[in-house]
């Protein structure tokens, strides 16, 4: 069998392939409530023969959110939207479903990417956002505000109960966005977080809010529901203090020993100087070295696009997993593809058995399709 396509057990879950579908942001949400845009979305996206498919990144508060159109989970109004999606996703696919958890900090009050992605300034109708430190995401925008302890441990208590509604409503697996430059990923890099409290200064330090938080919903959802964390593997910024790959490696261990199941490892996103080598696979490396270093399941994800690149990234032991963006959104049935080139065997619905190609039936496993 295709190493692609072997199963893999994390923690209570056991996933039928090593291909997920990444959590991609639609900015399509009413005051945090899926719509039919989400319906139509992940529904294409389930019946492509992933073996788990994540969310977007869903807010755990309304000021943590992205955009105005970004997905929430702080609500019961956003939890009885997103119950209706998911019993459409569990009546047509068996995938496993995973929703990413954030909180955007001082990244929040963004226009949708079509319209620009600024900052919405609060007399345009944004709000304030919040961040470890008053330090704006660009020069030329005004400060976030800082947030005070107590408003952390607010905060801290708005993923719990978010992770709480994503049990409740029936999520297979949980994964804490930490990358991209949102608020988690702002306490760790340096960037981003030149506070003077116990939550700041130090790698420690900088690690601490990050690890409560990952500590409050761990202990908050039932031991058999794996919980991830997604990364920035490092900032890439070379001539400032800043989040490194060998830091990623020291947070990961901290992680592990108290229970991640898997890291998600991407990268960039605290800073506009990023300079980011973009290319096939170019994330790949950071994923690899976080794996030998940290010994956790690891996702790879970044212009992952071929069917034997993705092989050959679990095959060499890179990564446990790879995560599809882009290639999955270009072709929703990416996976029966690469099945079919590789060897493999995916899940197919019935109604759609017929539609491979002469000699391919295979993909589907042992399947027959006859008429009176």
């Amino acid at each position: 069998m295709a190493h692609l396509f072997e199963p893999l057990a994390l923690r209570g879950l056991s996933l039928p392939n090593r291909i997920m579908v990444s959590p991609m942001c639609q900015y399509s949400a009413s005051n945090g409530n899926a719509t039919a845009w989400h319906q139509a979305h992940l529904g294409s996206l389930a019946l492509g023969g992933a073996g788990m498919l994540c969310l977007e990144a869903t807010a755990v508060s309304q000021e943590g959110r992205i955009t105005p159109g970004c997905l929430g989970l702080w609500s019961d109004e956003n939890e009885t939207a997103l119950a209706g999606v998911l019993r459409m996703l569990r009546a047509s696919s068996s995938i496993k479903l995973a929703i990413q958890l954030g909180h955007a900090g001082r990244k929040a009050s963004s226009a949708a990417p079509w319209n620009g992605g600024q900052l919405i300034a609060i007399e345009d109708g944004g709000w304030q956002p919040l961040a470890p430190s008053a330090l704006p995401q660009k020069p030329q925008e005004p400060a976030p505000h800082a947030l005070a302890a107590g408003e952390l441990d607010r905060i801290k208590a708005d993923f719990v109960r978010a992770a709480t509604r994503a049990v409740r409503l029936g999520f297979d697996a949980i994964e804490l966005h930490a990358a991209h430059g949102y608020l988690l990923h702002q306490f760790l890099s340096p960037i981003a977080n030149r506070r003077d409290d116990h939550y700041g200064g130090s790698l420690e330090n900088r690690m601490r809010y990050p690890l409560e938080v990952f500590d409050a919903v761990r202990a908050a959802v039932p031991d058999a529901i794996p919980v991830g964390v997604r990364v920035s593997a490092t900032d890439w910024i070379d001539d400032e203090p800043s989040w490194t790959p060998d830091q990623t490696v020291e947070f990961g261990m901290c992680l592990k020993a108290k229970g991640v199941d898997w890291l998600d490892v991407s990268s960039g996103g605290v800073s506009h100087r990023q300079r980011i080598p973009v290319g096939p696979g170019y994330q790949v490396h950071l994923a690899q070295a976080v794996k030998r270093e940290v010994g956790v399941p690891t996702v790879a994800v970044g212009l992952i696009t071929e069917p034997r690149q993705a092989q050959a990234i679990v095959a060499d032991g890179q990564a446990d997993l790879v995560a599809l963006g882009r290639a999955v959104l270009y072709n929703p049935r990416w996976a029966w593809h690469a099945a079919a080139e590789l060897d493999g065997k995916v899940e197919g619905p019935p109604q759609y058995w017929r539609s491979l190609p002469a000699g391919k039936s295979a993909v589907f496993g042992n399947t027959t399709f006859g008429m009176r």
